[in-house]
């Protein structure tokens, strides 16, 4: 069955209450900001909230143009139907009381169709994915944008096109990350117990959920050590998960200098954000902090392995790639299996790495 053709939405449209709808990963997250400008910029006046899975939540917690981020915990699932049913029934109820005109769901989930609808905004826009073909995902959208490029796009830019419908230019808005000046005063307390005075540095982050994305660690080592001289420190960062403080100390036993600093696990993300927008140079992996770098306008290395360049390469101006595409085969994107042990950016060899990096430091 054929949807019908909604109707335009005129240019006199003017939401007082606009909601974004994103259920996904951190970096995921921070490609949502360039939509929330280009909403700023277009409709100046109105209130943007945004709804997001908690755990993502600092990503977007400092933002200017957000007045309210509402969130879904994962770990609602775990105490009991009765509980999860209040919760959910309470986030209906509370996204209801926001009287919203726009929503924008930028999500595929059925959930998130389901409350785009029980907003009973007048506007709510969603994209027509092809796994979402029934009725209930028309009926939950008044206006459904084609996805028919997405897989030429950037994810930043995927997300922007939902802004067709109104008429707003999907080109010139960036990606931002956001933190309170708490958070670089802490962040500077942080290196103070390893620096004996303040002065440049560069942070690196070697690590990734997921090994596949990973160089290898002797190349970090050899790549900190080559970078690391007596007037800049190398700050290391990782997330506090156990395997990923395990490749920290192992690429720190590799190590011959002393010019290195560990902070791994030891941040939040806005502390995180706060050193990576003070560093001279950030390297790091196929991660949320890569995403970060390149949304606090800091240059940026980034390492890619068998990821989807396209989709999630940095999303700014001071950045360079290094794929390991280039250098040795590699497997199609979708056939990794994601607990694999293969670190396929092996095949990037430590000199392009070093040489890149000490382009920037030279600029």
């Amino acid at each position: 069955m054929s949807m019908a053709t909604p109707q335009p939405i005129p240019a006199s449209f003017a939401p007082q209450n606009i909601l974004l709808i994103k259920l996904r990963h951190h970096g995921d997250m921070l490609l949502t900001t360039p939509v929330i400008h280009a909403l700023r910029h277009r409709y100046p006046q109105a209130n943007i909230d945004v709804l997001l899975y908690q755990e993502t939540r600092p990503m977007l917690q400092a933002h200017p143009a957000i007045r309210h981020l509402h969130c879904i915990d994962r770990n609602w699932k775990k105490e009991g139907r009765v509980k999860r049913l209040n919760y959910e029934l309470a986030l209906i109820n509370t996204l209801r009381q926001g009287r919203y005109d726009l929503v924008i769901n930028l999500a595929d989930q059925w959930r998130s169709a389901i409350l785009t609808a029980l907003t009973g905004a007048q506007v709510r826009i969603g994209f027509g994915f092809h796994k979402r073909r029934g009725a209930i995902w028309r009926l939950a959208h008044t206006h459904l944008v084609s996805t028919e490029k997405h897989s030429q796009l950037h994810t930043a830019e995927q997300n922007l096109v939902a802004l067709t419908p109104l008429g707003i230019p999907l080109t010139g808005w960036s990606a931002a990350m956001h933190y309170d000046q708490e958070d670089w005063l802490n962040t500077q307390a942080a290196l103070a117990k390893h620096q004996t005075e303040p002065g440049p540095y560069i942070v690196i982050q070697p690590t990734s959920r997921w090994v596949f994305k990973c160089w290898e660690d002797s190349k970090m080592a050899g790549l900190i050590d080559a970078l690391a001289d007596a007037g800049t420190h190398i700050v290391l960062t990782a997330a506090p998960d156990k395997k990923e403080q395990a490749m920290i100390d192992h690429i720190l036993s590799l190590c011959h200098s002393q010019q290195v600093i560990s902070l791994a696990g030891q941040l939040t993300l806005p502390q995180l954000a706060a050193l990576i927008d003070h560093a001279r140079l950030f390297i790091g992996v196929d991660s949320a902090p890569m995403h970060m770098a390149a949304a606090l306008d800091t240059p940026c290395i980034a390492l890619f392995g068998p990821t989807k360049l396209t989709q999630w390469r940095p999303w700014g101006e001071k950045n360079q790639v290094i794929w390991a595409g280039d250098y040795a085969p590699l497997p199609a994107p979708d056939s990794i299996d994601t607990k694999t042990q293969t670190r396929y950016l092996s095949a990037i060899p430590l000199e392009e790495v070093v040489n890149a990096a000490r382009k920037f430091l030279d600029e």
